[in-house]
């Protein structure tokens, strides 16, 4: 019995649900309380990765093939983190070290 090749855009959008609830399970597990606003983010992501099979409309923030946004993908990597309990890393320029004088 030969297997049909997999398609790309159906595999993304399994893995990014399957990233959503694990993010939503972590959190519960933890007793990590997500802001409404996570929450609502979660939620909406979800509805529109089962609707449309990707929960972004402009193909300028994202690749084709993707079913998450550039910025989704960072927003739900945040709240993965925090559902582990675990600081956020700081994004953006870190400060320079001090120079020594040897």
């Amino acid at each position: 019995m030969k297997r049909k090749p997999t398609d790309p855009k159906a595999q993304a959008k399994r893995a990014a649900l399957n990233a959503l609830k694990r993010a939503r399970r972590q959190a519960e597990r933890a007793g990590v309380k997500l802001s409404d606003w996570e929450g609502e983010f979660l939620g909406s992501v979800e509805d529109r990765l089962k609707t449309f099979g990707r929960a972004f409309g402009d193909p300028e923030k994202g690749a084709a093939g993707e079913a998450l946004s550039l910025l989704q993908r960072v927003k739900l990597k945040e709240i993965a983190v925090k559902a582990k309990g675990e600081k956020p890393a700081r994004f953006g320029r870190r400060k320079p070290k001090a120079e020594s004088d040897d």
